[in-house]
Order: structure tokens, then sequence, then C-alpha cells
């Protein structure tokens, strides 16, 4: 069977599904399996002494483990029945994606913000964010939203892609072991200092090209100029290696100000600000944020689509 046909059905499929359906609570998912794995090896590992090479050791397993596994799978399935591949891979695909469920989240913040208030604004945020949203203002929480949405449009929509372009869906759910281990092991507090530095370096090195290509596409949708002059004078000023790009562009496009002091978990971090412009985000371009997430999205998978067609 042509490599096109193998790659691209379950990519669409998948896609389509995402856009359809997003993540509906309560369905199973790998993700939850991976921070479970996670978990375990967190509870066993992270004491005593070598920690970082405990938590190396840990990344290294579970990061190999999850490629073998989807490897060994997809080729057992291969051989001897194509329609399950599909069936499987299309499944995986949809799982890795995060499109439809990261705007659904985003608009829900937004939609309690408007008609149920500043406190419901505050509950809602706090289940996509890692910062306290106990004492955020209207504004401070429509940043916090657009910040996420443009950060996880890397890390949730086309990294993911990205890895499945280069190594199928075991390069796409390996990515996603990394991002979670990441999620929930890599910060800089007496508890994963060292045990998580390794995953959260991992994180930052497999997700250097896919921020990049998502700050581009962001400003392909957009036409916008001073998305680009945001990126180039405040891109590379974020801690992070990558998350200030996409976030630089998102702020250039709608001419506004991000970063700034916030708390996580109990420590006060002073993110550099991105543009000087502080006017008040409307509940109105919440839209405009989206179309953008959906068009960098497809944009993506059609690139993908037509890269292995031309095969």
């Amino acid at each position: 069977m042509e490599t096109y046909i193998i790659i691209v059905i379950p990519l669409l499929a998948g896609y389509l599904l995402d856009l359809i359906f997003g993540d509906p609570e309560g369905l199973p998912h790998p993700v939850r399996f991976f921070g479970h794995l996670i978990s375990f090896a967190e509870k066993h590992l992270n004491k005593g002494r070598f920690r970082f090479i405990k938590g190396m050791f840990m990344a290294l397993i579970l990061c190999s483990g999850t490629f073998l596994f989807f490897y060994s799978a997809i080729h057992f399935m291969l051989s001897h029945s194509v329609p399950v591949y599909f069936l499987f891979a299309t499944a995986f695909v949809y799982y890795a994606l995060a499109n439809k469920s990261l705007i659904t989240e985003g608009k829900q913040v937004f939609d309690a913000l408007k008609y149920k208030g500043l406190e419901a604004g505050r509950v809602r945020l706090s289940r996509i964010v890692g910062r306290d949203t106990s004492n955020l203002d209207a504004q401070q929480i429509r940043v916090a939203v657009f910040e996420t949405m443009s950060e996880n449009l890397s890390d949730g929509v086309i990294a993911p892609l990205f890895f499945y372009f280069v190594a199928g869906v075991p390069g796409m759910l390996t990515y996603k072991m990394i991002n979670t281990m990441d999620s929930m092991v890599g910060y800089h507090n007496d508890k994963y200092e060292y045990f998580g530095k390794f995953a959260a370096r991992m994180d930052d090195v497999v997700n250097f090209i896919p921020a990049r290509i998502t700050t581009i596409l962001m400003l392909m949708v957009t036409f916008s100029m001073k998305g680009w002059q945001f990126v180039m004078k405040y891109g590379h000023q974020h801690k992070s290696p990558n998350a200030g790009y996409p976030e630089a562009a998102l702020a250039g496009i709608l001419d506004v100000q991000f970063g700034g002091p916030n708390v996580y978990h109990g420590i006060l971090v002073d993110k550099p600000l991105i543009g000087s412009n502080s006017r008040e985000i409307k509940h109105e371009e919440f839209k405009m944020v989206s179309s953008i997430n959906q068009g960098v999205c497809l944009i993506m998978v059609l690139s993908i689509t037509i890269y292995f067609f031309q095969l």
C-alpha cells in the first residue's frame, strides 16, 4: 500500500474527529495513562540521592518504551490487518490533537467572565493555566487565555502534527509523553528542580522547531506585519526558549500587551512584557483568536498531506 494512503488517511480522519468532537470528558485518553506512568515513576524515584540521574532514566525509559510500543503495534497491524491499522492510527491522531478542546476551554473562560462574573472567570481559568488565578482582574484573565491558546497551539496542535510528519503515530505519541512529563515534573522548585530537569530540557528541544512553525503560520493566516515586529523584538525575551514566539506573534496581531508578573505554585514570576499597548481586550476578540487556531491547524494538516502526495 502506498505510503501516502497509510499516512494521510489517519491524519485527515483524526483531524476531522478532533474538529467535530474535541476531547469529551470521561473518554479514556492515552495522556491520562501517560500521567499515571509518570506519577508512579516519580513516586518511587524522586527521593534520596542522584535525582537528576533518576529523572533522566525515567524520561528515557518512558519515551523509548512509548515509541517502541507504537512502532511495533503499527507494523504488526500493517502486516496482519490494514483496516485495524487505520482505526488504530486514526484514534491516536485524534487523541494527540487538542485544537478543539483548547478553543472550547478558552471560550468557556471568556463566557464565564462575561455572563457569570469575575469569580466564575477565575475559577474556569484555573482549569487551563498553572498560574494562581484568585486575584486576577478581567483583563489579566483574558490575557492569560490568549497566552495559553498561543503557547498550546504549538504544544497541543502543531508539535504533535510535526512529529507525526517526522515519525508517524510513534513520533506523535512519544512527543505527547515528553510534553506530559514536562507539565508534571518540569518545575523549578525544591521537589522537581533536579528530578524534572532532563524532561524539561527534552521538552525545550522537541518544541524548538514546532514553536517557530506555529509562529510563522499564525503570521501567515493574519498577514500581520506588527506580529512579525513583535516576534523579532520580544520572542527571544521569554524565559522559555519557545513559548515567547507564538505569544509575541498573537500579542502583535492583536496589538495588546502580554506578560508581566504572575504567581505560579506560590512563587512570583515576573515574565517580561510583550508589547506596550495595555488596551482592554474585548470579549468579541476571542472569535478572531479561535479562527487563527483553526487556520493554523488546517494549514499544517494540508501541508503534510500535500508533501506526502508529491512523494
